[in-house]
């Protein structure tokens, strides 16, 4: 009798092997890949939601920055690592959008990955010089077609988003501007506020202070719901763009093949972090508000992101490895 049930036991075992794992998961300390250098918002959101992950699973989650390549770098090591759970990456627009849709990289960012969740995200806001003559969409829109060519945007840079949230806005409006690119957000903020360019879509943490003392002026943000930090001002959905919800948004996720009950534990764990108050405190200050999704809401997101700019990628003839 002892024997047939340690045998019926041992069978049990074999039959669950991924169950017996997740159990016990994690043991070791996981590696949290963030495909920037140390420092700005994205670092910041990674290390506030990685503490509070860790004392939630009993295990540390160590921070490990590998910037380059605009992300593909960080990819990379995370789509060739072991699916055990032990190796994740903060996901974000770029590594899982934008970077994809404008240039070929060597990972996929869909079958090469294991969507664990959203983490949250924050509207770009189309932002004027204070001398542009307009303060509604509707103005700035009369006022470009009035000057068709002659008014110039400033971005991050080429491929980024708020390059491609402005050629949306351009593809959607049929106006007409100069993009002007920059190695990065603070120098295209510091010639639109010199009025060297008259627009832009940053993101709200970048805009932020500027709008604040009036040397930048919002007409609208992107997303389905107005900021909480600018109440004043429209959506895009609001002033006639439906769909319009352009946003910088930061997930987890894995390797592909990581077993399901690996993923699930991570996500419900996630998930009840960044429902913590607290959490939503400390986010404020890159204006991100907390977005829980399940797993596969979230590679359902993944998916129309990618979708969504190489669509308009390839409409806008953005390719920027030709």
């Amino acid at each position: 009798m002892q024997r047939r049930h340690l045998l019926q036991a041992a069978a049990a075992a074999l039959a669950t092997p991924h169950l017996a794992f997740a159990q016990s998961y994690p043991t070791k300390p996981i590696r949290y890949i963030v495909p920037v250098a140390a420092g700005g918002g994205n670092d910041m959101i990674a290390r506030v939601v990685a503490e509070r992950w860790g004392r939630l699973l009993g295990q540390s989650m160590v921070v490990d920055n590998q910037s380059g390549g605009g992300g593909v770098v960080a990819s990379q090591i995370t789509a060739h690592a072991a699916p055990d759970g032990y190796t994740l990456m903060q996901g974000y627009v770029a590594t899982h959008g934008t970077t994809p849709a404008t240039r070929k990289v060597s990972y996929d960012a869909i079958k090469d990955f294991t969507p664990i969740g959203m983490i949250g995200a924050t509207p770009n806001v189309l932002t004027v010089n204070a001398s542009v003559p307009a303060t509604t969409v509707d103005e700035f829109i009369k006022w470009l077609k009035a000057n068709p060519g002659k008014v110039s945007y400033g971005s991050a840079g080429a491929g980024s988003l708020t390059h491609l949230t402005m050629e949306l806005f351009k593809q959607e409006t049929g106006t007409i501007m100069v993009h002007i690119p920059y190695r990065g957000i603070a120098p295209a903020i510091t010639d639109l506020l010199g009025g060297q360019t008259q627009a832009m879509f940053p993101g709200l943490a970048a805009a932020l202070p500027h709008l604040r003392s009036g040397r930048m002026r919002a007409l609208a943000v992107t997303g389905k719901a107005r900021s909480s930090q600018l109440k004043d001002v429209p959506t895009m959905e609001e002033v006639g763009f439906k769909g319009f919800d352009a946003m910088q948004w930061y997930g987890s996720v894995g390797p592909a093949g990581m077993p399901a009950d690996i993923v699930r534990r991570l996500n419900e764990t996630q998930v009840a972090v960044l429902k913590a108050p607290d959490l939503a405190e400390k986010l404020a200050s890159e204006a991100v508000e907390p977005w829980p999704m399940t797993p596969e809401q979230f590679g359902q997101y993944i998916t129309s992101e990618i979708s969504r700019w190489s669509a308009l990628a390839k409409a806008r003839g953005i390719r920027l490895d030709e």
